[in-house]
């Protein structure tokens, strides 16, 4: 029985430091999900104008608990 190398890893998220502008977390988010990082930043500012409490909170936890990549 053989297993496929892909399977056995997990993909954590973390903070992208190459590619932030604020913290790293719309990079970070763009980078697990394979998403463009230009898109996942269009869609954090629009919640923040239509959700501006809870999607700030979410942004400040998620910028203080994720860990940085290298």
């Amino acid at each position: 029985m053989s297993y496929q190398r892909e399977y056995l890893v997990k993909k954590n998220i973390s903070k992208d430091s190459r590619y932030k502008k604020l913290s790293g977390v719309c990079a970070g988010i763009a980078k697990h999900y394979n998403l463009p990082r230009i898109g996942v930043r269009v869609a954090a500012v629009c919640a923040l104008l239509v959700f501006p409490v809870a999607s700030g909170v979410a942004y400040i936890v998620a910028a203080i608990l994720l860990p940085s990549s290298h």
